[in-house]
């Protein structure tokens, strides 16, 4: 989903007004529009932010800054510079940037009468954590106001979690999370050996009479201090407790959120890094978790739904009986509370670093339990744009590394329900802070890609809905980018649509970069005359009828002729590749400025050629014009794209060390050869520790190995600075890589930039073939009429027809088909009569090229594939008698399959379900894969 800016024109007209929405139906996604308030650029480790009444926007940064922004002026300026440590030190001595420093931020809830500021530092001097309460008067912080509320002492030697979420409820008690302050590990933390505090979660977490590891809930007083609510978990008085704390057994609880309407607390909470079950304990899980009243969260004892760690004895090295999470007990040395705790709750909701079985849709790969807001539209009654009541009571949790938002549905008990992605096409740069602002928008903060660092991703943005008249949606091209002047560019608004369906009208501004009066063009196709050479922006604005504006532009550089980029292909067959059927290319360059390829003027090493294949599911637009220029990237364009796509920038730079090595580190590491690949395709697929340091690198199972290889290869090569590592030309033969479906792509792109002309920028053509896997999925068709998609798995995607639909694929090369495989069945227990399937091209009501009978029957049951001539005589139609699972001439066991008319040549091809018995709606069968048979194979 692309992101809007402050700075663009979304004036005019209020929007009309819409039909009250259904709140059971989820809203279009481009009914939210992600708004960048602040750029990335701005920002540097952002950790926390508030949204005052006003729609200032205060903001913390881990090394001590206090910012604000201004949405009148839509600027962002520091406020103050809070003294922070920002370090550990072991005992060695060597000093590390961690995750201390400025950690927290709130407002009063009466700020704009009392303009309190709460913040959570890491005092600089002492060893200790501090909650203070400043003044702040127009924007400026009174030092003399300071007031500390609370603090409490941590250990520097070894790093993380300090938490720092805040929140108040109605009654004006404030809730902070506290991180258990103890080093991090595969798993629990109980080392009760002398001098080994630091590795005892017990002393905190787990711990009755100290503030770490915990969920405080205290009432601030006017005088700075601070008095305890009731219901709190023990009460004021009791022997070997402290009263602030709400939830105990926590390890790096995170951002914390209260639900205004039941009471109940929710957070994110980060768990142990173990990528597997083992004798030290279970594997890792984040949680997403709810406490409807005061409780202990289990660490170190257990983690996720109560999974129990073996009690670990440090000094035989071995692991012993794990607690019970109904009667666990602190007996460690370092306890200074209670020895008998409270019954663990399990966590509400628990995922590891491999697919949830419990909740697949949350992914796979690295976790970071952000934790998010719970949206009440009571608590918005004077917002402009509240969310619509589609979210009422959702709890709209992230995860920081997987950079996802989930929105989480309960019942009316406060039970887990369901969850689902919010806005899949968003794309956040770790989300380190969330929740809505007064104005009812919900507001997102990004930490960035790199770690304890400032990064060029960090960024404020807020997501607006809206409810009615939405801004139309902007798509331009034109049939050149350049050329010698004089030259004429016909532009194109292909694409361009208004959500609403309203009548759009279309002007185009041409500026030059010299300067001059701007030329204005109506329609949404104009062809624009350039008379002089030089650099021009051309910008389409599209208005709807109330008044929405929206506008792109591109670049046209008169002076300089675009290169033209051939790609030709020689396959047996122009849509499909055939597994172990070669495949011939040759490149071509010609360039007016720069001269050909052929004739030598153009080297052959400044030309950028890759083939690739691409897993099923793989978005092949995201290869197209990715980059500027040709670079020694652009070979790996499918290798990037699967490292964008499955999170590795979480910890992962191409020049700078984040959590994890930098990609140039990991090229000169190792040596690019075979046995390097299966090594660190390994280790992308299954996870490792100990390598670069003690950070763990999660698993990311659902990576097929052919994609590690991939990912692997860019890795080891990412400091080759050639272009090309393939012939120009010559031949190949595909395969499938092991492990892989098989319905992926074959990707060939050829890209050259020129020389550039007369001090005018270079330009850019790059040229792609795509041979697509035989094998169709049927939910993936083009055109689908009387289509219900089928409850079964598998990305093809299997569908039930009804009688008289039909499936469209536009486009297909049917030159050297002569046969169509499908995997189909009709059962009568799914309510489903079987039918006939027609293969015709054109239109669905085309020539019939193919017929398939699918009979009522078991699963399989197919038709028996005539011979070609019988073919011929009859028409085009394969209809044989139902027999047995499939099955060709000669009793050869097949599938289910239908010979097709010879046809040659690009055609949209229809599958057309008939029943003459069957009622309108009555489905047919249930089809699955439909596989497209070349004379090739």
């Amino acid at each position: 989903m692309p992101l809007a800016t402050e700075y663009q024109d979304r004036s005019g007209p209020a929007p009309r007004a819409a039909a009250a929405p259904d709140p059971t139906k989820k809203p279009d996604d481009n009914r939210f529009t992600p708004v960048v308030l602040v750029p990335p650029g701005e920002l540097d480790e952002p950790m926390a932010f508030e949204v005052a009444k006003d729609g200032k926007v205060y903001i913390i940064e881990r090394k001590g800054a206090f910012k604000v922004f201004d949405p009148a002026t839509k600027t962002t300026r520091l406020i103050a510079e809070i003294p922070v440590n920002t370090k550990y030190t072991n005992a060695a001595g060597v000093a590390r940037e961690a995750e201390e420093g400025l950690v927290g931020l709130t407002l009063d809830p009466d700020f704009e009468t009392n303009h309190w500021v709460y913040m959570l530092y890491a005092e600089p001097a002492l060893m200790k954590h501090v909650l203070a309460r400043w003044e702040l008067q127009n924007d400026e912080l009174d030092e003399e106001s300071k007031t500390v509320v609370l603090e409490y002492t941590v250990q520097r030697e070894q790093c993380c979690h300090t938490g720092g979420g805040m929140t108040w409820d109605a009654r004006g008690n404030l809730y902070l999370t506290v991180g258990n302050n103890t080093s991090n590990n595969i798993g629990a933390q109980t080392d009760e050996r002398p001098g080994r505090q630091s590795w005892d979660d017990q002393r905190g977490a787990a711990n009755t009479n100290d503030l770490r590891g915990k969920i405080l809930r205290i009432h601030p007083e006017p005088d700075g201090t601070y008095t305890i609510p009731e219901g709190n978990l023990f009460p004021p008085g009791t022997e070997g407790t402290r009263p602030e704390i709400y939830t105990m057994g926590n390890r790096n609880p995170w951002r914390v959120s209260i639900d205004s309407a039941t009471g109940y607390v929710y957070w994110g909470e980060v768990g142990p890094d173990a990528n597997e079950d083992s004798e030290l304990g279970p594997r890792g899980y984040d949680e997403f978790n709810q406490a409807k009243g005061p409780g202990f969260f289990g660490w170190p004892y257990f983690v996720g739904e109560n999974r129990a760690f073996p009690y670990f004895d440090y000094v035989k090295n071995e692991p012993l009986e794990p607690k019970d999470p109904a009667k666990p007990t602190n007996t460690s040395v370092n306890n200074t509370g209670l020895r008998v705790l409270p019954p663990a709750q399990p966590a509400f909701i628990a995922y590891p670093y491999a697919v949830s079985e419990k909740y697949p849709g949350m992914g796979s790969g690295g976790r970071s339990a952000t934790g998010g807001p719970i949206f009440r539209r009571a608590d918005f009654k004077e917002a402009a744009r509240p969310f619509p009541e589609y979210y009422e009571g959702r709890w709209l949790a992230a995860d920081l590394s997987r950079g996802w938002i989930m929105a989480i549905e309960m019942d009316e008990k406060g039970a887990y329900k369901s969850m689902e992605r919010f806005l899949p096409d968003y794309r956040p740069s770790e989300i380190i802070d969330i929740k809505f602002g007064p104005d009812g928008d919900l507001y997102v903060l990004d930490y960035g890609s790199t770690w304890f660092a400032k990064s060029v991703d960090s960024q404020l943005v807020r997501i607006e809905y809206n409810g009615g008249n939405r801004t139309p949606v902007v798509s331009i091209t034109s049939d050149t980018t350049g050329g010698i002047a004089p030259f004429k560019v016909a532009f194109s608004s292909a694409g361009t649509v208004d959500p609403d369906g309203d009548p759009l009208t279309y002007e185009w501004t041409i500026e030059s970069a010299a300067g001059g009066e701007p030329r204005v063009f109506k329609g949404p196709n104009p062809v624009v005359p350039f008379e002089r050479n030089g650099i021009y922006s051309a910008t389409l604005t599209v208005t709807d009828p109330a008044g929405a504006k929206n506008t792109e532009t591109l670049d046209i550089i008169a002076g300089n002729t675009p290169p033209a980029v051939g790609l030709e292909v020689k396959a047996a067959n122009r849509t499909f590749f055939t597994p172990g059927a070669p495949v011939t290319y040759a490149v071509s360059v010609n360039d007016r400025e720069d001269g050909t390829l052929a004739a030598g003027r153009i080297p052959a090493e400044r030309v950028a050629f890759s083939i690739d294949y691409v897993p099923e599911g793989f978005d092949i637009s995201t290869l197209r014009h990715g980059q500027a220029e040709v670079d020694a990237a652009t070979r790996f364009g499918v290798a990037r794209a699967l490292v964008a796509s499955n999170g590795c920038a979480t910890c992962h730079n191409r020049e700078t060390k984040s959590r994890g090595p930098s990609f140039t580190m990991l090229a000169e590491k190792y040596k690019p050869d075979t046995g390097t690949l299966d090594y660190l395709a390994g280790k992308i697929r299954g996870g490792s520790t100990g390598v670069w340091g003690q950070e763990v690198m999660p698993a990311h199972p659902l990576v097929s190995p052919h994609e590690a290889r991939t990912i692997a290869e860019f890795l080891l090569n990412v400091n080759d600075t050639r272009f090309s590592s393939l012939p120009l030309q010559g031949s190949f033969t595909p395969t499938i890589p092991e492990g892989d479906t098989g319905r992926g792509a074959l990707v060939l792109r050829a890209a050259y930039s020129d020389q550039g002309a007369a001090d005018l920028p270079s330009l850019t053509t790059e040229s792609m073939t795509v041979l697509r896997s035989p094998t169709l999925g049927p939910q993936q068709a083009d055109v689908q009429q009387g289509i219900t998609a089928a409850p079964t798995r598998g990305a093809a995607g299997a569908v039930i027809p009804l009688a008289g639909g039909h499936l469209g694929f536009k486009g297909l090369d049917l030159t050297g088909v002569t046969r169509v495989e499908f995997t189909a069945q009709a059962q009568a227990r799914g309510g489903q009569a079987g039918g006939v399937v027609e293969i015709r091209t054109g239109s669905p009501t085309g020539p019939v090229i193919g017929q398939l009978e699918v009979a009522l029957g078991g699963a399989g049951r197919g038709t028996q594939a005539p011979t070609a001539s019988e073919v011929q005589a009859a028409g085009g139609a394969a209809q044989g008698a139902g027999g047995g699972r499939g099955g060709g001439r000669g009793g050869a066991a097949g599938p289910p399959a239908a010979n097709l008319k010879s046809t040659t040549g690009v055609h949209d091809l229809y599958f057309v379900f008939k029943n003459e018995k069957a009622t309108p709606v009555q489905p047919l069968m249930t089809l699955g894969a439909i596989k497209m048979v070349t004379d090739a194979r």
